[in-house]
């Protein structure tokens, strides 16, 4: 993705509340603000444009970080209608300000980010069904731009549901894998922007040490992993069913060691250096 100046403008002078945002050289423009500035956010001129818009909050069934993703020729009429939906806390939707995003756009772009959504796997694409619109060729490209600015603006305005979960082992270079081996098992993994990765076929404990019942997070991650099919018996062992992304190198060896550890040192490259030696090269 190419390099880029973003402009935020907080609105009340707070980063949690009503702001805007634009790349430059572009035509496109963001706006987001919490639910309890709903108001405020419907009262500003681009909410009377077409676009697309999120709503981001919590799945009440699993906890898990949710989304909704719509399309509207005039936003500020469609967000009405979704105040009976209470798992939303937060808002954003992307107009032009060229005026020049027709109904067939804004589907096309409402179905490529509901399947962009699934495929990264951060949340919960509570849509009931997708949407999307055939282009012309010139026009499917033009909305593809759309979306590489949306990809861009959207992490820095808080939300980060668009951003793939996976890194690809093939990609990364044989320096940056990362290994933890434990009674026969093996797992490997590598940093990335976003946190921890542990790869697809890599190995955990069958089961928890006993230990681990003093610290109730590793067992209800281990659960949720396992529940939501990440993590699948195999033999003696689970497997990671597929890339899967850890906020840091503990978290993710806790799972992996069915306790508690110590990711710095427990995590090795191919010449046995543990992470924290890499670290502080």
């Amino acid at each position: 993705m190419p390099s880029a100046t973003i402009k935020i403008f907080l609105v009340h002078g707070d980063a949690k509340r009503l702001r805007t945002a634009e790349l430059s050289n572009w035509t496109g423009k963001a706006v987001a603000a919490p639910r309890n500035e709903f108001d405020g956010l419907l009262a500003r001129d681009e909410a009377a444009g077409s676009g697309v818009y999120f709503l981001t909050g919590l799945d009440p069934e699993t906890g898990r970080s949710a989304v909704y993703i719509g399309e509207a020729e005039a936003i500020r009429d469609r967000l009405k209608s979704h105040l009976e939906k209470d798992f939303w806390n937060h808002i954003v939707f992307f107009v032009s300000k060229d005026e020049n995003l027709t109904k067939a756009h804004i589907r096309y772009l409402e179905g490529r980010l509901i399947e962009q959504a699934k495929q990264a796997g951060r949340a919960v694409v509570t849509n009931s069904q997708g949407s999307g619109a055939k282009l012309p060729e010139s026009d499917r490209e033009d909305m593809e731009i759309f979306l590489q600015k949306i990809h861009q603006l959207m992490p820095a305005l808080g939300t980060d549901f668009l951003v793939p979960t996976t890194v690809h082992q093939e990609a990364t270079a044989k320096k940056d894998i990362l290994i933890y081996e434990l009674k026969g098992l093996k797992a490997t993994a590598t940093q990335n922007a976003a946190g921890f990765v542990v790869f697809k076929n890599s190995q955990a404990a069958l089961e928890e040490r006993p230990a681990a019942h003093k610290y109730p997070w590793v067992v209800n991650f281990r659960k949720r992993l396992i529940d939501d099919g990440t993590l699948v018996a195999n033999g003696k062992a689970l497997t990671f069913s597929k890339d899967t992304e850890f906020p840091s190198p503990s978290t993710a060896a806790a799972v992996v060691c069915g306790g508690t550890a110590n990711g710095l040192t427990v995590w090795k490259n191919k010449d046995g250096k543990t992470l924290k030696e890499l670290e502080s090269v």
